[in-house]
């Protein structure tokens, strides 16, 4: 039987995997990753897998990978430089298509998408930061269907107190301690 957050996952990912889309996959040291992107904008990211099919599946894509453009070889290269623990990439200049998002969603992002390797946000600082204090639990849900993770940061986010919080890449707050660790050792030498 399938969990219910695993099939809630599953139709997230395949909202935005359509007709047009390009997609890849590549082995990094986080696992297997895959990316999609649609005219030029990253629509989906995952990793954390032990096959490329398995990341592929996670994606629900339903046809071919293209051929690589630049762009999304230099994005894979950047990835896996960021697997292998070197956090000097902050990613912001990767187009994100988030036309799907409300503003909120949007500007959670965004907000995200700034905190620096080696530092977290609490889910309600973030709220806080997104210029909506009040709105920790909602952070929290854009946080869980994050399309784009490592790009948009969210294992950088933590719940009240700095506890780890939840997480729901593959091997969840496993891998969320593993993304972690070099960011903090970066921080302690600075």
């Amino acid at each position: 039987m399938t969990s219910p957050s695993y099939a809630r996952r599953r139709s997230i990912a395949r909202t935005p995997c359509r007709r047009g889309s390009l997609f890849t996959t590549f082995e990094s040291d986080l696992g297997w990753m895959a990316a999609s992107w649609l005219d030029g904008l990253l629509i989906h990211l995952t990793f954390g897998h032990s096959s490329p099919q398995a990341a592929i599946a996670y994606l629900a894509i339903d046809h071919d990978p293209a051929d690589a453009t630049l762009a999304m070889k230099k994005l894979v290269k950047r990835l896996q430089a960021f697997a292998a623990g070197e956090r000097h990439d902050d990613f912001l200049d990767v187009p994100l298509f988030m036309t799907e998002m409300t503003p909120f969603q949007q500007a959670v992002v965004e907000r995200c998408r700034r905190i620096p390797p080696g530092e977290t946000l609490s889910y309600a600082g973030l709220a806080a930061a997104a210029g909506h204090p009040g709105a920790a639990r909602a952070v929290g849900r854009v946080m869980a269907t994050n399309r784009f993770p490592l790009i948009v940061p969210c294992h950088r986010v933590v719940a009240a107190g700095g506890a780890i919080g939840g997480f729901s890449a593959p091997d969840g707050i496993n891998m969320k301690r593993r993304l972690l660790a070099p960011e903090q050792a970066i921080h302690q030498c600075e």
